[in-house]
């Protein structure tokens, strides 16, 4: 009945969306927008729900259906000018928040880990790819494979010191971490470029570039395909692969959540002093919530940097980590589905809203005040997996 429910209320959203760009309400490019989100919330919905073993299922079906809508709507959108290169960039924008989200949530939500310096992954992730391609002439690939290591070895590196830190100390001292990257990154001028930045390499599909003309002598990919040019092609690219990478993310934060080590950090959450009673080696758990939560927002920072093309430091201020804090606990701690719900709507309501941009940071602190009174465990509170007979409550 649940499932049911989800599923009509999401249809109707679509075709809700659908009617108010129909009536020019909003833009015909935003309510194709809200059409994909739509989508893409039953996704989630469906990777989320536990799998029963001997039942029949019929979200077995509906994911991979929705997982290809995803791939092929935007690029079909596109083409026939329902969805223009603004709204790519805006759901690609909102995808890499959905990635901050998961991996903090791994952290706070699920081990019950205060992270107030998150959004220092998400640098080391953004400079890897600018820095790797001036140094070391790293491209979009090299930097994904390599940000995981980096990312999660830094994760490491901040879970030792605070291991027998708790509450706030845990949080001022991961707050001193986040501070301390982004003020490298601007005195370190040398090397990092300082307040100026640096300029982060567009992808590649095969070698062939998203340009005009090719840099590398290789035929650029609208020749190759034999299609005009257009700039909407990257920001395709770089959605596509994105909404890949995020649907293994999930995927991957599912399974974890009923593995072993999801139930540990959840014990961790709840009750340290028990969880350890229990023999349940504390220092594992929380390194490796530290170290997963960190590959997530290195992964996201790659997509960062290759989507501006270009990084500063003050893309990763404190109020980054605020705005990512803030996303977990709207959308309620540990539960997954709705950190992607508010993940989606923090960034994207204010594009839908540009008329009200003076007001912004007023009503995102109005929202704050009214969840926390009349949903203080978030949008959707997580509930704890249970196992009966073999098989998933």
């Amino acid at each position: 009945m649940k499932n049911l429910r989800v599923f009509g209320s999401c249809l109707l959203f679509a075709l809700f969306a659908c009617f108010l760009g129909w009536q020019k309400v909003i833009a015909v490019g935003a309510s194709s927008a809200l059409v994909l989100i739509s989508l893409f919330v039953l996704f989630v919905f469906g990777v989320s729900l536990p799998k029963p073993r001997g039942q029949k299922n019929a979200w077995k079906i509906y994911v991979p259906l929705l997982f290809l809508a995803g791939l092929s709507l935007p690029i079909l959108l596109n083409l026939t000018g329902l969805l223009p290169k603004v709204w790519i960039s805006n759901l690609t924008l909102a995808l890499i928040y959905v990635l901050l989200g998961l991996g903090l949530n791994i952290v706070v939500g699920m081990a019950g880990l205060l992270d107030l310096g998150f959004v220092g992954f998400y640098a080391v992730g953004a400079y890897l790819l600018a820095l790797g391609a001036q140094y070391f002439d790293f491209g979009f690939w090299t930097a994904l494979l390599l940000v995981p290591i980096v990312a999660g070895t830094c994760g490491a590196l901040l879970g030792f010191p605070v291991l027998r830190m708790h509450g706030d100390y845990l949080a001022i001292v991961t707050l001193g971490f986040g501070e301390i990257i982004r003020l490298v990154l601007t005195n370190w001028a040398d090397v990092t470029g300082g307040p100026n930045g640096a300029a982060a390499p567009s992808p590649t599909f095969f070698g062939m570039e998203f340009a005009r003309r090719s840099s590398n002598g290789n035929t650029p990919f609208h020749e190759f395909f034999g299609l005009s040019y257009s700039g909407d092609y990257k920001f395709l690219f770089i959605y596509v692969v994105l909404f890949i990478v995020v649907a293994i993310t999930l995927r991957f934060f599912n399974r974890l959540r009923y593995m072993p080590l999801g139930r540990s950090w959840e014990a961790l959450r709840e009750d340290e002093i028990a969880c350890r009673s229990l023999g349940i080696n504390h220092v594992t758990i929380k390194l490796s919530a530290f170290t997963i939560g960190a590959i997530a927002g290195g992964i996201a920072g790659v997509f960062f940097a290759t989507y501006q093309g270009f990084i500063n430091p003050t893309s990763f201020n404190f109020f980054e980590s605020v705005l990512i804090l803030s996303i977990v606990v709207l959308g309620g701690m540990g539960s997954m589905l709705g950190v992607v719900i508010a993940a989606l709507a923090l960034t994207l309501l204010p594009e839908l809203l540009r008329d009200l941009a003076d007001y912004r940071i007023l009503m995102f602190g109005v929202l704050m005040i009214l969840m926390m009174i009349w949903r203080p465990h978030g949008l959707i509170r997580a509930k704890r997996p249970a196992f009966v007979g073999g098989k998933h409550d």
